[in-house]
């Protein structure tokens, strides 16, 4: 049966929130956007002046691909080049949903989607229906097939495991800015004392590069060999100018609601530095800098406004 144009609007006025809830479900943009078509082609399939509430059919339709694609993302992961990280987007991008509460910022801030990972897919699930977007247990159970109960249980077990991973401390945007100024200034210093001291002492670092631009596999663990290893990143080397096409213009900006170092050459930005902010420091470094997970940002990126560079690295 052929889609109105009512119809047609009925599911565009829904895409943003289904976009949001696929991006905090699958950890990339790209994915999400996949998800949401396929969910679109499902709409458009259904006979929907049958469907009582289309809100409800949509995020069941949308949250079962999304856990199709999750169980098949554990496999394809196993076999990523390096460590696999979420793909951050930039302040303003409207993939990152609602952020009226803490719950809603903290679920799509970088560390929690991290944390993520961890979960199994029904346990993600349940996670991100009800903390980011407050779906009561009921509606929750109806859309995944299950309980009232189990689904309390499960968000429960799922709410633990990411409270026992998390290191990150809410701050305004002035403090955190303030904090990445000194990272910066620390780490271009060329000594490792002013860096150690900012550090968390179980502090770590890990960057994904997909297999397409270097980046350790294994984290940087503890304040010394973080440090060591943020000193010689910003360390001047005529390959790294190589390797990104030019010298970076580095700036500060904000990642999934939190403080992050931009590395940006011609308008393209090759890298992005997530920085969690805990109570003792600056806990963790997330370094993105596969490209395939940085096209949304660069879109984001050229069509915002941005001060200068603070400076050019490499």
């Amino acid at each position: 049966m052929a889609l109105t144009m009512h119809d047609v609007d009925r599911f565009e006025a829904a895409r943003p929130r289904l976009e949001a809830i696929a991006y905090r479900l699958l950890g990339s943009a790209g994915e999400a956007e996949d998800a949401v078509q396929e969910t679109f082609l499902r709409w458009q399939a259904a006979d929907v002046d049958r469907i009582e509430v289309p809100e409800a059919w949509l995020t069941k339709v949308l949250t079962n691909l999304c856990l199709n694609q999750l169980t098949s993302a554990r496999a394809r992961r196993e076999t990523y080049v390096g460590q696999w990280l979420p793909e951050p987007l930039l302040a303003g991008d409207p993939m990152l949903g609602p952020a009226d509460t803490a719950e809603q910022r903290e679920s799509v801030s970088y560390a929690v989607l991290t944390l993520l990972e961890r979960l199994t897919p029904g346990e993600r699930a349940v996670y991100v229906l009800k903390e980011a977007f407050e779906y009561p247990h009921r509606e929750i159970a109806e859309i995944l097939d299950i309980s009232e109960a189990a689904s309390q249980q499960v968000f429960h077990r799922a709410k633990k495991h990411v409270a026992a991973g998390k290191a990150r401390t809410e701050i305004d945007e002035a403090a955190a800015r303030r904090i990445v100024e000194e990272f910066l200034a620390a780490a271009t210093s060329g000594k490792t004392e002013p860096l150690v001291k900012l550090l968390a002492s179980d502090a770590i670092a890990v960057g994904d590069g997909g297999g397409k631009v270097p980046a350790r596999a294994k984290a940087f663990e503890g304040a010394l060999a973080v440090a060591k290893f943020m000193r010689g990143l910003f360390k001047p080397a005529p390959v790294k100018r190589a390797l990104v096409g030019g010298s970076p213009e580095i700036h500060i900006s904000t990642a999934n609601g939190g403080p992050a170092v931009l590395a940006v050459v011609d308008g393209r930005v090759v890298g992005i530095i997530c920085l969690e902010i805990g109570a003792d420091g600056i806990a963790a470094f997330r370094s993105q800098v596969n490209p395939d997970k940085l096209e949304r940002a660069t879109e984001v990126w050229a069509a915002t406004e941005h001060g200068e560079p603070l400076f050019r690295a490499f």
